[in-house]
C-alpha cells in the first residue's frame, strides 16, 4: 500500500468498482481492525471478485462511548439480533459449530476467493440445491443460512463438509 491508498481506492484500481471494497475487506478482516484503517506498507491478500459484491461490516467505526443514562427504570432496550455473525446455536449441534468455525470464523457474510460464501461456506449450487433462494446468495441472514445447513444435513448428512473441514 502507498500513502493515500484506501480500500476504495484499490477496489477501484484492480476491480474497475469502488463499491467492491468490500470484498477485499472481507478477505483481510482478520488484520483490518476498521474498514477505513489501513496502512502504508500493509500488505492485502486481493481474492477474486465475486459474483455478488458482499455487503458492507456493520461497523465501519470503532463505537462511540456510552453516555451515563438517566436513573429512571424503564424495561432495558434489547439489541436487534445482527444478522452478519454467528453467536451459537446453528443446527447439527457440535458438528455444525465445528464447520462455523472452520469456514467462517463466525463471519455470516464472509465471501471466499473461489466465491464459496457465509457461515458455512456454500457453493452456490450447494445453496440452492438445499432450499437456498439464489437471489439470497451472498446476502442472506444467519437463519436463512442456519435453515440451508439444517436442509443440506438433513437429505445429505455432513458429507459436504466433514471431508473438508476436519470437523
Amino acid at each position: 500500500m502507498r500513502p493515500g491508498d484506501t480500500l476504495t481506492s484499490i477496489a477501484g484500481h484492480l476491480y474497475h468498482d469502488r463499491a467492491a471494497w468490500t470484498v477485499l475487506y472481507w478477505r483481510n478482516h482478520h488484520e483490518i481492525r476498521w474498514a477505513d484503517d489501513i496502512y502504508t506498507g500493509e500488505v492485502l491478500r486481493v481474492p477474486a471478485r465475486p459474483k455478488r459484491t458482499p455487503k458492507a461490516p456493520s461497523a465501519l467505526k470503532p463505537a462511540p462511548q456510552p453516555v451515563a443514562a438517566p436513573a429512571a427504570s424503564a424495561a432495558p432496550a434489547q439489541a436487534a439480533p445482527d444478522d452478519t455473525s454467528y453467536s451459537g446455536g446453528v443446527p447439527g449441534g457440535a458438528f455444525g459449530a465445528c464447520v462455523v468455525a472452520a469456514e467462517s470464523g463466525g463471519n455470516a457474510q464472509v465471501m471466499n476467493a473461489s466465491g464459496h460464501y457465509g457461515l458455512y461456506q456454500f457453493s452456490e449450487s450447494t445453496w440452492v440445491e438445499y432450499g437456498g433462494d439464489p437471489a439470497e446468495f451472498g446476502d442472506a441472514t444467519v437463519a436463512e443460512q442456519n435453515q440451508v445447513f439444517a436442509n443440506a444435513l438433513a437429505a445429505g448428512g455432513e458429507s459436504n463438509w466433514a471431508p473438508y473441514d476436519g470437523c
